[in-house]
């Protein structure tokens, strides 16, 4: 009897330390992501134009990317802009780019080459719809643009898709009824100062650094835009992603003195397609969201990303590896 007391005790002690190892390791194994290595390889993420926002936030994204996924190479490739950048995805010459909804959903429309495979990963930042004229213009309405040399960007770029509808929900035929200049925003500012055009296109997040810093030497004025909206809807197709939306008065001072701008907006989104990777998607999601303040502090448009709205990415549906990580952060 005397014998079998230690043999018991060393038995327990046996068993509870076991359960303290099996508790430990479970610790460790939620604690530490042993189970997952960060994904390596590399990626190429379409931005825009040089010098543009899409530009500016694809370089401070693989920046992020370099500090959350050090061994993840990181390749940017310029573009005209949303058109071309859902081209460049769907047919997998990109792995991640930023677009426009209305260019995203015209490409599914049109059926482009592997529309169906495209997914989103975040609702981002909203472009606002900006028509930039000289402050001594008589152009106060889309209407007025009728046989003027107007800046519409490129033929791969969200700016012509959205002039072409801004323009018709107006009565206007871009091709026929004024002159389109494909430019650039790297472009716009200074041909409007020279007097090569005499409006331009914009559609960005605010405020826009071109826009502002013309604002700043040049006296400029932006076109109202918000009585449009009921119009572009009446169009259909892609053009339904178009909101009302009103341009802060602080946005750009000097152009705006004091005075709040209607105009219209379209959301941005982080498009990928049903090709990459979950874990890889997941990474670059949690990175885009820890990230905004840090890119809003030279996109100011970025910091309106919100963990709320970002994966409502209509008209595409949510990567795996995105959900992933929302549901991981859903409180």
């Amino acid at each position: 009897m005397s014998q079998a007391l230690p043999r018991i005790r060393r038995r327990h002690v046996l068993e509870g330390s076991a359960v303290v190892v099996v508790v430990v390791g479970l610790l460790l194994w939620w604690l530490l992501p042993l189970h997952a290595a960060a994904p390596t390889g590399s990626v190429t993420i379409s931005t825009g134009q040089r010098t543009g926002v899409y530009e500016l936030y694809g370089k401070l994204l693989r920046t992020a990317l370099g500090h959350d996924l050090p061994d993840l190479d990181v390749r940017l490739t310029n573009s005209e802009g949303s058109q071309e950048n859902v081209e460049r995805v769907a047919t997998g010459k990109a792995d991640f780019t930023i677009a426009a909804a209305d260019a995203v959903e015209k490409y599914q429309l049109d059926g482009g080459a592997g529309a169906d495979r495209l997914r989103g990963c975040a609702r981002l930042y909203d472009d606002y719809v900006q028509l930039v004229v000289p402050r001594s213009s008589s152009i106060r309405s889309v209407a007025d643009l009728r046989h003027h040399r107007v800046a519409v960007g490129g033929p791969g770029s969200g700016v012509r898709l959205i002039a072409e509808r801004v323009a018709k929900a107006a009565g206007l035929d871009l091709e026929k009824d004024l002159t389109p200049v494909a430019t650039g925003i790297d472009d716009m500012p200074r041909a409007l100062k020279r007097g090569d055009i005499d409006a331009f296109f914009w559609s960005g997040g605010l405020p826009t650094d071109h826009v502002r810093e013309l604002s700043q030497s040049y006296p400029i004025r932006l076109v109202e835009l918000g009585n449009l909206v009921d119009a572009l809807h009446r169009q259909g197709g892609a053009s339904r992603y178009y909101r009302a939306a009103v341009m802060p008065a602080d946005a750009y001072p000097d152009a705006q003195e004091g005075v709040a701008v209607p105009t219209l907006a379209v959301a941005n989104l982080l498009v990928t397609t049903d090709r990459a990777d979950p874990r890889l998607t997941e990474a670059v999601t949690r990175t885009v969201i820890d990230s905004r303040d840090h890119i809003g502090t030279k996109v100011h448009a970025a910091q309106l990303v919100d963990l709320r709205t970002a994966l409502y990415t209509d008209p595409l549906p949510l990567h795996e590896g995105a959900r992933r990580y929302y549901r991981s952060v859903k409180p």
